[in-house]
C-alpha cells in the first residue's frame, strides 16, 4: 500500500481555509438578515453650529445670520497710488553689477522692484527720488525714476 501524499500541514491549511469559507457566509448571512434594520434618515443627520462644530441637533432659528456674499473680502492687495502725480520714495537697495534694485515708498513704505533701463540718472542706496508706478509681471514696478 502507498502512503498518503497528502502531509499534517495540507490538511491544517484546508481546515483553516473551509473554516474561513463557513465565517465569510455566516457573516453575509447576517448582514443580509439585518439590512432592513437601519437608521432613520433623523438619526443619520448631522448639522453644524454657529462655531463651525458638527452637531446631532438642528440649529436654532433664533440664532440664524445672514451674509451678503459682496461683503466678503478673501483677501484685498495693498493699496497703491495710480494717479498722474510720481510718488516720491528712498533707494532702498541697489546692485549696479546686477542692474535692479528696491525703492521704498515714502507713504505707504512698500517697496517696489526697479530696473537700471527705468533709471534716468545714476542711483546709489539712500537717495531720494520720484517715479511712476507700473504693473508688471510679479506686481507692481516703478518706472521713470528721477533723483530729487
Amino acid at each position: 500500500m502507498a502512503k498518503s501524499k497528502e502531509t499534517f500541514n495540507k490538511r491544517e491549511k484546508e481546515k483553516q481555509r473551509q473554516q474561513q469559507k463557513k465565517q465569510k457566509r455566516e457573516k453575509m448571512e447576517e448582514r443580509k438578515a439585518n439590512a432592513g434594520k437601519g437608521k432613520s434618515l433623523d438619526d443619520m443627520m448631522a448639522y453644524i453650529d454657529e462655531d463651525g462644530n458638527i452637531t446631532s441637533t438642528p440649529p436654532d432659528p433664533k440664532r440664524k445670520r445672514v451674509f451678503n456674499a459682496e461683503e466678503i473680502e478673501i483677501g484685498v492687495p495693498k493699496q497703491i497710488q495710480t494717479d498722474d502725480e510720481p510718488n516720491a520714495g528712498v533707494v532702498d537697495y541697489f546692485n549696479e553689477s546686477k542692474g535692479f534694485g528696491f525703492i521704498k515708498d515714502g507713504q505707504t513704505g512698500e517697496r517696489l522692484f526697479f530696473h537700471v533701463n527705468q533709471v534716468q540718472e545714476q542711483l546709489r542706496e539712500s537717495d531720494k527720488v520720484t517715479y511712476d508706478i507700473e504693473r508688471g509681471a510679479k506686481g507692481f514696478n516703478a518706472v521713470n525714476i528721477k533723483k530729487l
